[in-house]
């Protein structure tokens, strides 16, 4: 009998562990429905906006990759970086829980794609080309 009393326990907590693991993530990976178009002046070009930190190995590799595409894709692509241990009202605005983060904005500024990690430059800009955007 306290065999299987520990096994339903057991199994209790992996089911609760997965379930909350799961709910981290969408809420992490889900699309901010609710975000603001971006500014004016940055309508009529495709944006992407890498959230994370100096501090933080994955955003620091990240970083190349983001001058590589300013410079490369300049007038066509809009890249952005912000830390997030200085603008913490930037985290707080795009409801960032992990970095590095990236959020894609097509021509109009409305959000379609969230990413999670590190991405790579040849996945950056094939996001942007499986959501029909051209350069």
């Amino acid at each position: 009998m306290k065999n299987k009393t520990c096994i339903q326990r057991v199994l209790s907590f992996v089911v609760l562990s997965v379930m909350m693991g799961l709910m981290f993530h969408l809420s992490a990976c889900s699309l901010n429905k609710n975000s603001q178009p971006i500014q004016e002046e940055a309508l009529g070009i495709p944006r992407m906006i890498d959230l994370g930190s100096t501090m933080c190995i994955p955003c620091k590799e990240m970083e190349p990759i983001l001058e590589e595409l300013q410079i490369e894709y300049k007038d066509r692509l809009l890249i952005e970086f912000i830390d997030v241990t200085k603008n913490q009202d930037k985290s707080r605005e795009y409801g960032i829980n992990v970095i590095p983060t990236q959020i894609f904005f097509d021509e109009e500024g409305k959000e379609f794609f969230r990413h999670i990690g590190f991405f790579s430059k040849e996945d950056i800009l094939k996001t942007f080309t499986d959501h029909g955007l051209e350069f």
